[in-house]
């Protein structure tokens, strides 16, 4: 071999091994790339998880409490006044929420405030009928909780602030956490909830909806008299019944 070929040789080789240097560079390089995309998505799976068990209720919607005229766990107003409403609801009822949200209020405001109304909240949890879920039940016992330390009515307002329509939305973690977020005694309400302490309030309220023929919810007699049959009732359908009550027509 002359010299000029071992030369040329030589130089072969460094070029080989420069070739194979950089292939090995370039597989450190994908493999460590490879390698933080799966923690990025390993990172994405696992988080969520993390969080959900470090907050199994998952993040909710929280109201500010209010006072309300005479409240009497599920009533309020004056129970000897001359006019009586009674309401019938459904936490899962989505016609209920509406009600809740955008005519309530006033009607508690304006009418019963003013001594003259007796406002009746009975349960009427029919939803279950075509659920497993039972999740009106569920929702309807821990508002009996609530009204057992006299904190019903702003249990009632949060289940329909948060009421999503999706399975779970009323679960027993998630009830708990609204009773929390009300500052209830724990204890008290989570004993109540867990041993359905208020069942027979539940059958009590379907028993007196299927006596006055209530055929969905929300619900609302004034002196025995329905509001708005199929209808969501507003505020001044209420108050024209009430003001015709009141004046004996």
């Amino acid at each position: 071999m002359t010299k000029k070929q071992s030369e040329s040789l030589s130089k072969r080789q460094l070029r080989k091994e420069e070739i194979r240097k950089k292939e090995r560079q370039q597989r450190t390089i994908l493999i460590g790339g490879l390698a933080l995309i799966s923690v990025v998505i390993l990172g994405i799976m696992i988080v969520p998880s993390v969080q959900k068990a470090a907050n199994p209720a998952g993040d909710f919607v929280r109201i500010t409490p209010q006072t309300y005229p005479e409240e009497n766990g599920t009533s309020l107003g004056n129970p000897n006044a001359k006019v009586r409403l009674d309401l019938f609801e459904d936490f899962q009822c989505s016609a209920c929420a509406i009600y809740t949200s955008q005519y309530e209020p006033d009607i508690i405001k304006s009418i019963v405030a003013n001594n003259d109304v007796y406002y009746v909240f009975h349960q009427f949890p029919f939803e279950d009928d075509r659920s497993t879920e039972k999740g009106s039940d569920r929702a309807a016992l821990a508002s009996e909780c609530a009204a057992e330390q006299n904190r019903f009515w702003d249990y009632k307002n949060l289940l329909f602030a948060n009421q999503i329509g999706v399975e779970g939305q009323y679960s027993e973690v998630r009830l708990i956490a609204f009773a929390e977020s009300l500052k209830l005694d724990m204890d008290q309400f989570q004993a109540c909830l867990t041993t359905a302490k208020y069942q027979a309030e539940l059958d009590a309220g379907l028993q007196l909806g299927t006596e006055m023929n209530v055929k969905g919810t929300p619900s609302l007699f004034v002196n025995g008299q329905e509001v708005s049959p199929g209808r969501v009732p507003t505020f001044d359908e209420v108050n024209q019944l009430v003001q015709q009550a009141l004046q004996g027509n």
